[in-house]
């Protein structure tokens, strides 16, 4: 059986943790395949929330095997919590079902420095980082001197590469960032403990999968953010540091494009984002304040508020043909219960042209004007809907109108946070 990738459609935030723990009842696998824990996945599973930030999101199946790929970067202390928080509620109790690859680079203490400091030093044209180190390792592995576990789990080559890389890290922090150097006994003594924990799980993640699909397993593939913080395809700078794309997920895990038979997008039932960069249909009026509450917009890793704004069709056929799509995941549809007309964007303005692709230019996406059209909205609560007939009338017609804009099939539409919340309509193993 080949894979399936789970790709968000928008700027992040549209609820991978969710859908893919609704599609991981059908896999055998589940394996991430980008980001780190700048991104904080949300599941309420029997009324109990779970956030993960490293750990698949399948992991609250029980039996599924959790792979962490080589195109995730690594903080170890933040992965061993969530390790040891999951364990005492019952899971991964079995070492065989967390793997992590040995080419996955290792987040270091003067990632995080340089990450926090850089935002510092940028003020009011800050990115909007998590400060987490995310993007200063993505930069030492393109730069060809990151730390991957193969090399960390050997602890006389960690020594040498470590000496080595933190003399011109702290000589960096000191003379540009004019931050305090970093002690190299107190990394080395501090890992030597991650490396204890976590060298059970380190493994050539590529070749497990490989053999996994040739035994008809079922592979799952989750990225961490959406389509629109694609380091390339994105609004660039205001970006995460990978590919988030689906074409990413091959280059993330080892596997090869053949294997993937189907690409699931997730959508928001509007549009959100968080920290800085364009945004055409954000509202900063009362009715963002509205989404935003009754959304509980608020980022799982940071505690961030989330901008809000209306649905852009113009992002998510960005999104649909940048990963090849074959069907959309809607989620949060509950939200928009109480609005007395709901907006979608269909396309741009910009000096007097109609745009109905996403533009690249930083200075264009900043003059943009949306090009609604509305749609009736609805008063009825959705959550306790279990198909499409049991929606209102309204509701169906957004729902149908959104694959209508998008031009692409929905697969699942979430009614409300829980895992029993969802109207399923296709299974993408199927």
């Amino acid at each position: 059986m080949p894979a399936v990738v789970i790709v968000g459609a928008q700027w992040g935030d549209e609820g991978k943790g969710k859908v893919v723990d609704i599609f991981a009842r059908h896999a055998d696998i589940v394996v991430r395949y980008q980001g780190g824990n700048n991104a904080g996945h949300t599941l309420v599973v029997d009324g109990q929330k779970t956030v993960l930030h490293l750990v698949p999101s399948g992991v609250l199946h029980g039996a599924k095997v959790c792979v962490i790929g080589n195109g995730v970067v690594v903080d170890p202390a933040v992965l061993i919590a969530e390790i040891d928080q999951l364990r005492q509620r019952g899971f991964l109790l079995q070492d065989d079902l967390l793997k992590i690859s040995d080419r996955a680079n290792l987040i270091m203490p003067y990632h995080r420095a340089i990450d926090l400091a850089r935002e510092r030093v940028r003020g009011e044209g800050r990115i909007g980082t998590t400060g987490r180190g995310i993007g200063p390792t993505y930069e030492d592995k393109m730069a060809r001197i990151g730390i991957r576990f193969a090399d960390f789990c050997d602890e006389a080559t960690f020594t040498e590469v470590l000496q080595r890389i933190l003399k011109e890290k702290n000589s960096y922090l000191r003379a540009i960032l004019k931050e305090k150097a970093l002690d190299f006994d107190a990394i080395q003594a501090e890992y030597r403990g991650y490396r204890e924990r976590l060298a059970p799980y380190v493994t050539d993640t590529g070749v497990y999968l490989h053999g996994a699909l040739r035994q008809s397993r079922r592979v799952l593939l989750e990225g961490a953010q959406g389509t629109m913080l694609d380091v390339d395809h994105g609004t660039y700078p205001f970006v995460t540091s990978s590919n988030t794309v689906a074409g990413g997920a091959c280059s993330g895990s080892g596997i090869a494009p053949h294997d993937i038979s189907a690409v699931i997008g997730i959508v928001k039932a509007y549009t959100t984002r968080v920290g800085s960069g364009p945004f055409p249909t954000e509202l900063l009026d009362d009715l963002g304040k509205k989404l935003r509450q009754d959304g509980d917009e608020f980022g799982a890793t940071t505690g961030r508020p989330r901008r809000c704004g209306w649905f852009d069709a113009v992002v998510v056929r960005t999104a649909v043909r940048l990963n090849g799509m074959s069907g959309l995941a809607l989620t949060k549809l509950d939200v928009l219960t109480g609005f007395e007309t709901i907006r979608i964007c269909t396309a741009y303005e910009y000096a007097g042209q109609r745009l109905e692709d996403f533009p690249a230019s930083a200075a264009v996406l900043h003059g943009l004007k949306p090009v609604y059209e509305e749609l009736p909205g609805w008063q009825e609560p959705l959550h306790g809907a279990r198909s499409l007939r049991d929606l209102p009338a309204n509701a169906r017609a957004y729902v149908r109108r959104l694959e209508e804009v998008t031009a692409t099939p929905m697969i699942m539409v979430s009614v409300g946070a829980g895992r029993d919340q969802t109207i399923l309509l296709r299974n993408p193993f199927e």
